[in-house]
């Protein structure tokens, strides 16, 4: 049996990944929307709203609201029962299969880029699935491994892993958690050449294999001697 903090740390380097693909998706094909990094929908926001090179505004608010309303509602789900892999990590996680995989059968039917209120749609509704696997990587709470963010995991490697020797700095994961999420986005932007759906279907695919072996490996059912009375 693998030990369970390595697999979740390698589950969890998988979500990182699927946020590098849908990043991309999202620059390149969903009008220059970041779906998983809101740092960036902040800076476009301000570029934009300062009238800097045509960029979009309505792209990154919705998308704001609705990675904050998907990591609400995850909290919300994931708030009885954290630092475990609980039946609500193994629904969450699925439902954000099942949006993902649904978009990329959306832009195969439509052919092409898709129409813009396809596009809205698109970059609400991913970004939603990533608060919620923002959530998620949260409630379990694996060190360094947030899934849709490096600044502070590059800033960690830096400030503490070269200077701490590597021991206590975990560099090995620190640095592979940045070069995960470069390979997402690199696979994402090279997929787009074959249409939208590809790196969302892709996406989809590897959310669903984490959910499969997240709850098979990590799952741990409730004990009612530790619940909360309400």
């Amino acid at each position: 049996m693998q030990e369970r903090p390595a697999v979740a740390v390698r589950l969890l380097m998988a979500l990182t990944f699927v946020t590098g693909l849908v990043d991309a998706v999202g620059y390149l094909a969903l009008d220059r929307v970041f779906v998983g990094n809101m740092t960036g929908n902040i800076v476009i926001l301000g570029m934009a709203v300062a009238g800097g090179d045509d960029l979009p505004v309505l792209g990154p608010v919705i998308a704001l609201v609705t990675f904050t309303v998907g990591a609400y509602g995850a909290g919300l789900a994931l708030r009885h029962r954290r630092r475990v892999w609980s039946g609500a990590v193994t629904t969450l996680l699925t439902i954000g299969a099942a949006v993902l995989l649904a978009l990329g059968a959306a832009f195969a039917v439509t052919g092409g880029d898709g129409t813009p209120a396809l596009v809205l749609v698109a970059s609400s509704a991913t970004a939603a699935v990533m608060g919620i696997q923002a959530a998620v990587a949260r409630s379990l709470a694996v060190a360094d491994l947030t899934t849709v963010v490096v600044t502070s995991t590059l800033t960690s490697l830096a400030s503490e892993s070269l200077v701490d020797d590597g021991v206590r700095g975990l560099w090995g994961r620190r640095c592979a958690a940045i070069g995960v999420l470069f390979l997402g986005a690199l696979v994402g932007a090279l997929l787009l050449r074959l249409g939208t759906a590809a790196p969302l279907v892709l996406a989809a695919a590897l959310t669903l294999g984490v959910v499969l072996a997240g709850h098979r490996i990590l799952h741990t059912a409730p004990d009612p001697s530790q619940e909360t009375p309400r």
